[in-house]
């Protein structure tokens, strides 16, 4: 009788840290940050808990790596385009790393010990700023503003009772059924006439709210820019 084949086995892909913050995030993203734990997470990566702790130093640490690794999904501002365009396209970058990972607008800037794509990030921001003549305190205004923008539709959009297209139509007629028009015209005029109209998703409010505010910060920057007189007459006596 022939000698049993000895079982093969696969070899175990090495732990570190960029694969300890890619599961955890992925294991985020399905299960919600709330249910994410140490053990947990050793369990997925088929190792003990403590093994962990050779590449993370603390739970604290494992989240401060996972926004970091959020961040480094969005794009970077490029100055080449205009600061407008650079702003709108990392903007629209950002709303779609936070739609990937929901569990991440509450903590985003509620780290204190940012990682280095994070801070990458930032001074990208405020560098297409001031390199487009805003002024340091003109700089700051437009980083919050957009920031808050940003993080608030995100937040929200997450919060909705409905993804997009026919489920939003579907909510927004039961709600009417639930009273007469003549109770609340205004809403009921909003909702037939735009938001039961095809083709509406709530999503393209981001972009028309973000034009707004960045030509608003446009308008600022030009009075804030500083006047060249014209150089006086010489006049010979």
């Amino acid at each position: 009788m022939p000698p049993l084949a000895k079982p093969t086995t696969q070899p175990r892909t090495p732990l570190s840290r960029e694969r300890v913050l890619r599961t955890a995030v992925a294991f985020a993203d399905e299960s919600g940050i709330s249910s994410l734990s140490m053990r947990k997470l050793g369990e997925v990566l088929g190792v003990e808990a403590m093994s962990l702790y050779n590449h993370v130093a603390s739970k604290g640490d494992l989240l401060d790596g996972m926004i970091d690794y959020v961040f480094s999904e969005i794009g970077l501002p490029c100055g080449e385009a205009g600061w407008k365009t650079a702003m709108r396209q990392r903007a629209v970058s950002a709303r779609q790393v936070l739609i990937r990972h929901r569990w991440a607008i509450g903590l985003m800037e509620s780290r204190s010990s940012p990682g280095p794509a994070t801070l990458r990030h930032h001074d990208a921001v405020i560098g297409s700023l001031r390199g487009a003549g805003f002024p340091i305190a003109l700089a700051a205004h437009a980083f919050s503003v957009l920031d808050s923008y940003i993080y608030g539709f995100a937040l929200q959009e997450a919060s909705l009772p409905f993804d997009a297209g026919e489920e939003t139509a579907d909510l927004a007629r039961m709600i009417m059924a639930r009273f007469t028009p003549d109770e609340y015209p205004h809403l009921t005029e909003l909702t037939v006439e735009y938001v039961l109209q095809p083709g509406y998703d709530y999503g393209d409010e981001f972009e028309f709210g973000l034009d707004l505010i960045l030509d608003g910060l446009e308008r600022a920057r030009e009075v804030a820019q500083p006047v060249t007189a014209p150089p006086k007459r010489r006049t010979d006596g």
